[in-house]
């Protein structure tokens, strides 16, 4: 891949799934592709990812919560996102609008702006059933956010892998690497 041209700021929103403990894969796939990598988690999320090691691979804070008035603006504006895992909850609260965590705000906030945004849902089977959710995946889909979920699969094969997330997002922006 093209690592010496620049694509953008890419937020990685990661929420609170097992997935979320290898998410410094995509950071390191996403930044060999020429992103610059901006990781965001829901504050359940925080658990299950190594902080530390995001932080020394992006050289910037993770976030998880709200920032008070004092401190100052940390995230340069998004020129994509990719939001994985992404759990029932947050699926839910994003297409609804409930802004409650940071993350899910920041997502609702960027859809605003146009953002190409790719989200992964990865939830138990039962959950996956609720009606809330089918809609949520529905409105998500309408208001332009790209969507890899395929309920007839079995829960182990729903959550593509790293790479094919990010070539989703290359397809979705019209811009996808070159292969080497």
């Amino acid at each position: 891949m093209d690592s010496a041209r620049s694509r953008g700021v890419l937020y990685v929103v990661a929420c609170a799934a097992p997935a979320a403990a290898d998410v410094h894969v995509l950071v390191v796939l996403a930044q060999e592709a020429g992103w610059q990598v901006h990781v965001v988690t829901t504050p359940m999320g925080a658990g299950f990812v190594d902080t530390a090691k995001l932080e020394r691979l992006t050289g910037d804070l993770v976030r998880s919560t709200y920032r008070t008035p004092d401190q100052p603006k940390g995230l340069p504006p998004a020129d994509a996102v990719i939001v994985a895992p992404a759990t029932f909850n947050t699926i839910n609260k994003w297409a609804g609008g409930i802004t409650d965590t940071f993350a899910v705000g920041l997502l609702c906030e960027v859809m605003g702006f146009g953002v190409p945004i790719v989200a992964v849902p990865l939830l138990k089977d039962a959950l996956a059933r609720h009606l809330a959710f089918g809609r949520s995946l529905a409105d998500l889909r309408q208001m332009g956010v790209r969507v890899l979920f395929d309920p007839d699969a079995p829960p182990q094969a729903r959550m593509p892998s790293w790479e094919q997330i990010l070539h989703e997002l290359h397809d979705l922006i019209g811009d996808r690497p070159s292969e080497e």
